[in-house]
């Protein structure tokens, strides 16, 4: 029998969205290796935007960071505890603007401890645009357009 999850209201899903990215805090980061093989990765999020494009902090040596410069296209997806979902894809690129950079930097303070400085060679700030976000209730196997 399939669930019958709550029904959405379409008027609510900016709301909704949110609320699950709130809930969830830590998506799962897709991006696609060399030899064409999807990877996934949970990933922490430094700042979330209004509009939903999302800022995540990454170390050079990292291997996501070899992907994503040989293919930005990523997706980021989020799971409640309740079992919303939130999918957001879209093209992630190197965020070089000072001034996002210095308020992202004062407002988390795990990046000063482990970085130091935002002039670490190692710091490397993704800003991830959203081309597409999507939410879906529990397991309804319906996803909405979140405009």
């Amino acid at each position: 029998m399939k669930p019958r999850p709550e029904p959405v209201d379409p008027t609510r899903l900016h709301e909704l969205a949110h609320a699950v990215i709130r809930e969830a805090k830590f998506p799962m980061l897709a991006t696609v290796d060399p030899e064409g093989q999807p990877r996934v990765r949970p990933v922490s999020p430094v700042r979330v935007d209004e509009d939903f494009t999302i800022y995540v902090a990454n170390l050079a040596v990292y291997q996501k960071t070899r992907e994503i410069a040989a293919n930005p296209k990523v997706e980021l997806a989020y799971l409640s505890p309740g079992h919303d979902q939130v999918r957001i894809t879209g093209p992630a690129t190197i965020e070089t603007d000072p001034a996002v950079i210095a308020v992202i930097w004062e407002k988390n303070p795990l990046l000063r401890q482990y970085l130091g400085t935002p002039e670490n060679p190692q710091f490397v700030l993704y800003r991830i645009d959203p081309a597409q976000v999507r939410f879906m209730r529990e397991w309804a196997l319906e996803y909405f357009v979140v405009e």
